[in-house]
């Protein structure tokens, strides 16, 4: 059966992040990708504009409607866009039985604030329901740090994008504190790195929807994600969108792909 993935996010009018890069990612990975939006922003490569937040009630109805017809098989939550939402969320999603993979966006790549302190306040419940959560080391330390978030999540993966040096690496922290998956790869100079968490936790998203070990899920989606900047189109002046879709011709070719930095 195609996983069916249940995208909880913000909408990027320039395509680079949010519902669009993880609509692609899903779509590459071979996912069916349905979506709940929590946000219209008005942005580009340059920066965000504006942000209209979606209310909860309609989040909610989204949410209802694709998992009453169509199922799912694991949730990725992205930009939540209120306190208010982020509640509403955990709540719902408390019922469902599948992966929950949470992405805690606060800041977009240009620098703009997604996420006000109550929302922020609020992740912690949306970090107790998820089976991953997916920060960046800004996100890490904004939430404590590592031992702090290690007592209150299920997996951590923690992104290492945004370290210095020329070598980036990502880990995978199992329940407990242990860490159980560590990628190293060369950093790729690029200024086309807008959207490469959504990209992340999407195709993590998609790999446990599509029964993967964590492990092996993890592995997908670094390796995705560095493919994905490889494939860049070096679209607009700013922080450019990557290349989800532009990789190879189709997902037979991007499964043979795999493992190919």
């Amino acid at each position: 059966m195609t996983p069916r993935i249940l995208i909880i996010a913000g909408s990027d009018s320039g395509g680079g992040a949010g519902i669009q890069a993880d609509i692609k990612t899903v779509t590459m990975l071979g996912g069916h990708a349905m979506t709940a939006i929590t946000a219209i922003t008005a942005q580009n490569t340059l920066g965000v504009q504006a942000v209209m937040p979606v209310p909860a009630d309609m989040v909610l109805a989204q949410i209802n409607y694709c998992v009453s017809d169509i199922g799912v098989d694991a949730v990725k939550i992205g930009m939540i866009g209120s306190a208010e939402t982020a509640n509403a969320v955990a709540d719902r999603l408390e019922s469902l039985n599948v992966a929950i993979v949470f992405d805690p966006v606060m800041v977009a790549t240009s620098g703009a604030t997604l996420a006000d302190p109550a929302t922020i306040a609020a992740f912690a419940r949306l970090m107790r329901i998820a089976s991953v959560t997916t920060p960046n080391l800004p996100e890490l330390a904004a939430l404590g740090g590592e031992d702090a978030m290690r007592a209150h999540v299920g997996h951590l993966l923690i992104k290492g994008g945004h370290g210095t040096g020329r070598i980036v690496v990502d880990r995978l922290i199992a329940p407990g504190g242990a860490e159980v998956r560590r990628l190293e790869g060369k950093r790729i100079e690029t200024d086309s790195t807008h959207g490469t968490g959504c990209t992340l936790a999407s195709a993590l998203a998609t790999g446990l929807a599509a029964g993967m070990p964590v492990g092996a899920a993890f592995d997908q989606a670094v390796r995705f994600v560095r493919l994905s900047l490889l494939s860049a189109p070096g679209l607009g002046q700013g922080h450019g969108p990557m290349g989800q879709g532009l990789i190879g011709a189709g997902v037979t070719t991007f499964a043979a792909m795999l493992g190919e930095d």
